[in-house]
């Protein structure tokens, strides 16, 4: 080196510790500004004074113990990370269920939730998103902590200047927010969306307490629980009643979008078919409990007559004695089924609060086939095999709910009909799943996702039209409906949660019980056909058949 020559580490080291300085005040900002980032999927939420910020730096500086520091910041930074992903699990409940995550009751809600993920990408692709998930998450607390630090180790050479402008920024903070200062339209100058956040969740988690007493009371209140089934379902005697949930049959498959076309079509040549057989129908909508998935609300408004559109309400309900169509049917001499084909393990609410007296799932009824993504038996073979060992079978009259899932996201692969005949143990299915494509190509296109799930809807129907116009049952009624409008990304922002309802029956008297009720004729309900609560049908139905 050449005597009285500057080195030139010296200066790129200060350069370097000026871009750290920056990028950590950067961390902060972003790190508190994120959960409004996220609500508003705008990128002018960064126009925005964040008041956690400043005052957590502040304390930090204002702290005279290193290791209290080191705790503050840790802490901070988880608290960011939290309000950062509760705004993120907000989005994405809404997008896909149509309301925001609650706290209270929402986390098996995240577990069903990672097994449709399992069932699309595989076990081993799950897990592998669940751990880097974590990694994230982690390295998240990691880095932002450190920016705290680091922003306080800058601010610390000026402590006595930061303890003058920490309560003189906090002011002006306030004022802004108290006139509603906006440099753009709709984004307050003034933030606080960690603190906000914190307050939405606690006035959830009240709001949860005060639904579940007022669930409680309403449970409590059934004038149809203390009839002797002598008294129940008159109107259906000797006749075999089917309830099938047709999965993500929402208003939006028969009405005003781009595939709704070919459903309709379907529907209509089913009118054609089923009339050619004796069978006539009435449909209307019905408003589902729950949109864009966890089925099992619907089902249990529908069966129960309250209003079930949470998690922690669903526990609660099936915890009490609640009356059930279900074991209104039982109570009344018919043997009660459940087909769940999506299940692989014993449902203990299944007997203990719906009083199925059989619970049929993928594990016993005989399936050797392939699994469909989601579907694991393909709604063709459960309506077969229900046929064979149930409808087919001389003993008393049978009601079942049969869930129907080929219409489950992920909506691809997809099934095809085969010959009643050759149905077998669904070996036949074999070659079908591989025709079709895996849902991380179809994914990557929101329209072809829609197309897709248009032909979903259009099988089960088809696999509806086809059992009924196959196997004469001249006692046989149906209830046929959706469990909820599929997910936002089919639906569209802002799609309500109506989803289509059908009875079918050969039997005129069924069909004059319900012309009260004044639902259009055929399988295609009107844009003016009637709109029911889906808790509302449970009380009318005993009405009209009882």
């Amino acid at each position: 080196m050449t005597p009285g020559r500057r080195t030139p580490r010296p200066r790129l080291r200060r350069a370097l510790a000026r871009l750290l300085d920056v990028l950590s005040v950067v961390v902060v900002v972003l790190a508190a500004l994120a959960p409004g980032l996220i609500a508003t999927d705008s990128a002018l939420a960064l126009v925005r004074i964040p008041l956690e910020a400043v005052l957590a730096v502040a304390l930090l500086v204002l702290l005279p113990w290193r290791t209290a520091r080191h705790v503050v910041a840790l802490v901070v930074a988880v608290l960011l990370v939290l309000a950062a992903l509760l705004s993120a699990l907000d989005r994405v409940f809404t997008t896909t269920v149509g309301r925001p995550f609650d706290p209270v009751s929402g986390w098996p809600e995240l577990s069903d939730g990672y097994g449709v993920v399992s069932d699309s990408t595989g076990p081993v692709g799950a897990a592998a998103l669940l751990v880097l998930a974590g990694v994230v998450i982690v390295a998240t607390v990691a880095l932002i902590a450190a920016a705290l630090l680091r922003v306080t180790r800058l601010l610390g050479r000026y402590r006595r200047a930061v303890l003058i402008a920490a309560p003189a920024v906090t002011a002006g903070w306030l004022v802004v927010a108290l006139f509603g200062v906006q440099l753009v339209p709709g984004e307050p100058v003034a933030a606080a969306d960690t603190v906000t956040t914190g307050i939405d969740k606690t006035r959830e988690a009240v709001a949860t307490a005060r639904d579940q007493a007022a669930l409680a009371h309403a449970a409590g209140s059934d004038p149809y629980a203390t009839l002797p089934g002598s008294d129940l379902l008159t109107g259906l005697r000797g006749k075999d009643v089917i309830v099938a949930f047709v999965e993500s049959y929402g208003q939006t498959a028969v009405q005003g979008s781009t595939f709704s076309p070919g459903v309709d079509a379907v529907l209509r040549r089913g009118n054609t078919e089923l009339a050619a057989k004796g069978y006539s129908e009435r449909s209307a909508f019905l408003t589902s409990s729950t949109f864009g998935g966890i089925s099992w609300l619907a089902h249990s408004t529908l069966q129960t007559g309250l209003w079930i559109d949470s998690q922690q309400k669903y526990d609660q309900v099936t915890a009490s004695d609640r009356f059930t169509l279900s074991a209104a049917f039982r109570k009344a001499g018919w043997r009660t089924v459940s087909d769940v084909p999506s299940d692989t393990k014993p449902w203990p609410v299944g007997s203990s609060f719906y009083h199925y007296e059989q619970q049929l799932n993928a594990t016993n009824v005989g399936y050797r086939g392939p699994r469909f993504s989601y579907a694991r038996v393909p709604d063709q073979y459960t309506w077969a095999y229900f046929q064979q060992h149930e409808l087919a079978k001389r003993h008393a009259p049978v009601m079942a709910e049969i869930d129907l899932v080929s219409s489950h996201t992920p909506w691809t692969p997809l099934p095809k009909l085969v010959p009643w005949s050759s149905i077998g143990d669904g070996s036949v299915y074999d070659p079908q799943p591989a025709q079709g494509l895996p849902p991380s190509v179809v994914w990557q296109d929101p329209k072809h996702v829609q197309q897709l799930y248009g032909e979903s809807v259009q099988y089960s129907l088809n696999s509806l039209f086809s059992f009924l116009t196959t196997f004469d049952d001249p006692n046989l009624v149906l209830v046929v409906l959706g469990d909820h409008q599929p997910a936002s990304v089919v639906s569209g922002a802002g799609a309500n949660h109506d989803v289509p309802i059908s009875v079918i029956a050969k039997d005129p008297t069924v069909m004059s019980r319900i012309s009260s009720w004044k639902w259009d004729p055929g399988m295609l309900p009107s844009r003016t056909a009637p709109v029911w609560r889906m808790d509302a049908f449970r009380d009318r139905f005993f009405s009209a058949f009882g």
